[in-house]
């Protein structure tokens, strides 16, 4: 049979996953009266509520006499580790461009490294049916982005379709005609070629993606490059630099068909395939025949460039909520995540119970974290903190960048160029995005961005778009002044006092209502004052004979500021953390008595 293998790829929110679904139901993988998810590819509870396509996924459609293996992968810049390794398995690339904004970061990101390995894309010019639609400008800046990355000639010679995923239709006009997305199918087949494959070779496949399943155990899945295979056949994994990991016998073969992962007796060169039977084989390791002993040659990762700590929650309202508590059971799953995220590392501190996880943004951490709190586990959250390097020539430190690109109300963009200076970006460009909107272009160091972007949202009334990327590493800027604000720290443990928060509420903002379980040391409120300042949220008004007991009671609290995990994360200072469990987010000092926390902030001061 004939077969392609593509990969959708796009700046986040620019409709992949939407595109896919169109793909799906037209090529007739669906019943015409199966009832079927929106957003079918996004199946796990994460990226539903998020919107957001988290981790890459294989799918498969029949288009006449021709098989097409197709990859949603993320749009997101935190989870480009996944990207990066899916171009490794696929022979072309569909690249989706939103028709009103036009080339985002990461559509600038996962185009640069497709190119780079010599795939020729596809552009779609999606959402062409958007009022704001500008779709024949958005087609030549991608043709100007394709230059600015240094496209071959081949490259430059791109095929384009426009359309609307969500409406199901391609064309080769933006006027249409709209009527289904056989013209995008044809092109696929045109213009992608069949995989470069030994038919005749023995076993070779390159795992790009692992996941543990319940029943099956450890999932590999990948390309195979040569030869084919069956269940229950002895194959070796080979590590990147060709030692031998493990021997395993194949304990079942699966290939995507549709949504679904069904058992197949063979698969052959070319195809995308799961393969369970081995325990610790992991990404980037090659599977092969026993015969051979050279690894597939697989594609370096960018490193991580943000770190946090993860460790063992030590309040006094800890194993009230979660059921994993322990350092030994956080630190499994920290590996068990490293070993199928490669964009993730973990390391052990000095710390015996606090784990040093990196990865590429607070968003992939986010959600690591999030996933693991709904696990059931209870952690402590430290700081997040960006990963320097030295530079081989000077010696000196290199900081990572990060390049924003913010679409905001032309009143706003003074006050986002002001704020962001003040953190070292620099603005390279800014230009009218009609609709009286500009654009900004800045390069901003990674540290300087943490904790921004609520601040931003607050300074653009909550209409400014921020996205950011990776952009590489320079000398360090300076030091940055980050949050101005003290916190206001509880003093004793029980539930918090209407009365008490009331006459709160002249320091700052509270975090927590009335009747919330608080102890010592954990953050209630922000102080409005630089420093901060220790309170009791227990107190209760003092009764009198003279006073009834009923009288006054009605006291109206302003409703408090509710953390996401984000949010608090991005908040905190070096000397906090955050206490996350099942149900509840809480900020608290790391020290939590105050003796201690003074003697501690002495220390810090002298070294």
């Amino acid at each position: 049979m004939d077969l392609r293998n593509i990969a959708i790829i796009a700046h986040v929110d620019h409709g992949k996953t939407t595109l896919v679904d169109g793909l799906l139901r037209q090529s007739g993988t669906f019943r015409d009266n199966q009832q079927v998810a929106e957003r079918a590819m996004d199946s796990n509870d994460l990226e539903r509520e998020r919107g957001i396509t988290i981790l890459a996924k294989c799918t498969s459609i029949q288009w006449h006499e021709t098989r097409i293996n197709i990859v949603d992968t993320p749009g997101h810049a935190d989870f480009g580790g996944e990207v990066e390794r899916i171009l490794s398995m696929v022979d072309g690339v569909v690249v989706l461009v939103d028709a009103a904004e036009g080339p985002m970061p990461q559509t600038k990101f996962v185009l640069g490294k497709a190119l780079k390995i010599g795939l020729r894309p596809i552009v779609m010019i999606n959402k062409v049916d958007k009022p704001d639609q500008r779709a024949h400008d958005v087609h030549n800046e991608v043709f100007d982005l394709f230059a600015a990355l240094d496209a071959s000639d081949k490259q430059l010679d791109f095929p384009t379709v426009f359309g609307s995923g969500k409406d199901g239709w391609a064309a080769d006009a933006p006027e249409g005609p709209s009527e289904n997305l056989d013209p995008l199918f044809d092109l696929i087949v045109r213009h992608v070629p069949p995989p470069p494959v030994e038919q005749a070779g023995a076993f070779r496949m390159l795992a790009t993606t692992v996941e543990a399943d319940p029943y099956l155990g450890r999932l590999l899945t990948g390309r195979i490059y040569s030869g084919s295979v069956r269940p229950n056949a002895t194959v070796k994994a080979l590590t990147r630099d060709g030692d031998l990991r493990e021997e395993a016998r194949i304990t079942k073969l699966l290939a995507f068909r549709g949504l679904e992962r069904v058992p197949v007796d063979e698969a052959r060169a070319g195809d995308i395939v799961a393969i369970a039977g081995f325990s610790e084989s992991t990404v980037s390791d090659t599977l092969c025949d026993p015969s051979l002993d050279t690894p597939i040659e697989a594609q370096p990762i960018d490193p991580p460039t943000l770190a946090m700590s993860i460790g063992v929650n030590d309040s006094p309202l800890a194993g009230q909520d979660g059921d994993k508590l322990t350092s030994r059971v956080i630190r499994a799953r920290l590996l068990r995540e490293a070993e199928g995220n490669v964009a993730i590392t973990v390391r052990e501190t000095d710390d015996a119970d606090a784990y040093e996880v990196a990865g590429r943004g607070e968003l992939q951490l986010a959600v690591l974290i999030e996933q693991m709190r709904r696990e059931g586990f209870e952690m402590s959250i430290g700081r997040p903190r960006v990963l320097y390097q030295t530079d081989p020539d000077t010696g000196g430190r290199l900081e990572p960048i990060e390049e924003v690109v913010v679409d905001v109300d032309e009143e706003f963009s003074g006050a986002v160029v002001e704020k962001l200076s003040a953190r070292k970006a620099e603005l390279t460009d800014m230009r009218p995005a009609g609709s009286g909107k500009q654009r900004l272009t800045l390069l901003a160091p990674s540290r300087g961005l943490i904790g921004y972007h609520g601040e931003f949202l607050t300074d653009t009334r909550g209409t400014g778009v921020m996205n950011r990327v990776f952009h590489g590493y320079a000398p360090y800027k300076g030091p940055i002044a980050m949050r101005r604000t003290g916190v206001l720290v509880s003093l004793g443990q029980g539930k918090s006092v209407a009365y008490a928060l009331w006459n709160l509420e002249d320091r700052g903002p509270m975090f927590v209502d009335a009747g919330v379980l608080v102890y010592g040391g954990m953050i209630i409120g922000e102080n409005s004052r630089g420093s901060d300042l220790n309170v009791n949220p227990l107190k209760a008004k003092q009764l009198t004979n003279i006073r009834a007991s009923g009288k006054d009671e009605a006291v109206t609290l302003t409703p408090p500021i509710r953390m996401s995990l984000e949010k608090a994360i991005a908040y905190i200072s070096d000397d906090e953390v955050v206490e996350v469990t099942p149900q509840y987010i809480r900020l608290r000092k790391r020290f939590l008595d105050p003796h201690e926390r003074k003697r501690e902030s002495k220390r810090s001061e002298v070294a």
